[in-house]
C-alpha cells in the first residue's frame, strides 16, 4: 500500500527537478559530458581507417559482437537518449529565459544579437540534419551499394573500410560533412566550458583554463573527423583490396611452370 505514495512522490521529485532550471541545467551538462565522451571514442574507431582496412574491420566487427551484439545497442539507445535529452532541456531552457525576461527588454536584445541567435538556430538545425543523415548514410545503410560492401578479405562480414572511401567519393556529401562537424565543433567550443560552470567548476582562476580546454578538445575533434572525409575527396586515402591469407599462400601457378 505504500508503493503508490512512495511513485508519486518520486515522480513529483522528478517532475519538480525538470521543471527548475538548475535541473535542466544539470541535465544538459550530463548528457554533454556523454555526447563528448562518444564523439572522442567514435573518432578515435573512425581514425583506424588510416592502419587499413583490417585494422578498421576488426573493430567494427568487435562492436558489432560484444556483448553478443547487444552492447552495440546499448550503446546507441544511450547516446540516442542523451542527445534527445539535451536538446529537449536545452530548447527548455531557452524558452524559460525567454519567459523570464521583461517584455521592454525584448526589442533591444533582438538589435544588439540578431546575427548569433540566427547562427545557433542554423547551427542547431544542422548538426541535428547531419545526426539523422548520418545515421542513415553509415548506420542504416539505405544506399544498397554501401550496404552490400563485403570485406574481400573476410566475405562473412561487411567492410567499413570500402563503405568510408565509397561513401566521402560524392563532393556533396563531403561538403555537408565538413559544414555540419564545423558546426557541431563550434558549437563544443561554448558547451564544453558551460558543463564547467552549471557543475560549479569554472571560477576566475580557472576561466582561461578551461576555455584553452574546451578549444583543443573542439579542435582535435574537428581535424580528426574532417581528415577522412577531405583526405578521401583530394585522394590522400584511396580503396586498397586486400587479400586474404590464404589467397596469399597459394602459389602462384605460372611459377611452377617450366
Amino acid at each position: 500500500m505504500l508503493k503508490k505514495p512512495q511513485m508519486n512522490a518520486l515522480g513529483t521529485s522528478l517532475l519538480r527537478f525538470w521543471n527548475s532550471s538548475i535541473g535542466k541545467k544539470l541535465i544538459v551538462a550530463i548528457t554533454g559530458i556523454m555526447l563528448v565522451g562518444f564523439l572522442l571514442g567514435h573518432m578515435a574507431g573512425n581514425l583506424l581507417i588510416f592502419q587499413g582496412r583490417e585494422d578498421l574491420n576488426d573493430y567494427a566487427e568487435f562492436l558489432h559482437h560484444m556483448l553478443h551484439g547487444w552492447g552495440i545497442w546499448i550503446a546507441r539507445l544511450g547516446i540516442l537518449g542523451a542527445f534527445v535529452l539535451h536538446i529537449i532541456a536545452t530548447v527548455s531552457l531557452v524558452q524559460q529565459n525567454r519567459a523570464a525576461r521583461d517584455s521592454r527588454y525584448a526589442c533591444d536584445t533582438t538589435v544588439q544579437a540578431p546575427v548569433s541567435s540566427r547562427i545557433m538556430i542554423w547551427t542547431g538545425l544542422t548538426v541535428i540534419a547531419f545526426v539523422v543523415f548520418h545515421i542513415f548514410h553509415f548506420t542504416v545503410r539505405l544506399d544498397p551499394d554501401l550496404a552490400g560492401m563485403k570485406d574481400p578479405g573476410n566475405p562473412d562480414r561487411h567492410d567499413v573500410y570500402g563503405m568510408v572511401i565509397a561513401g566521402f567519393q560524392n563532393p556533396l556529401v563531403v561538403i555537408f560533412y565538413i559544414l555540419a562537424i564545423s558546426f557541431l565543433c563550434s558549437h563544443l567550443s561554448h558547451g564544453i566550458a558551460s558543463i564547467f560552470q552549471t557543475l560549479g567548476l569554472r571560477t576566475e582562476k580557472t576561466r582561461v583554463a578551461i576555455r584553452n580546454l574546451a578549444l583543443a578538445i573542439s579542435v582535435i575533434l574537428w581535424i580528426g573527423f574532417l581528415s577522412i572525409p577531405i583526405l578521401v575527396a583530394t585522394g590522400g586515402l584511396k580503396d586498397a583490396p586486400a587479400t586474404s591469407s590464404a589467397s596469399s599462400a597459394t602459389p602462384d601457378p605460372s611459377l611452377s611452370q617450366n
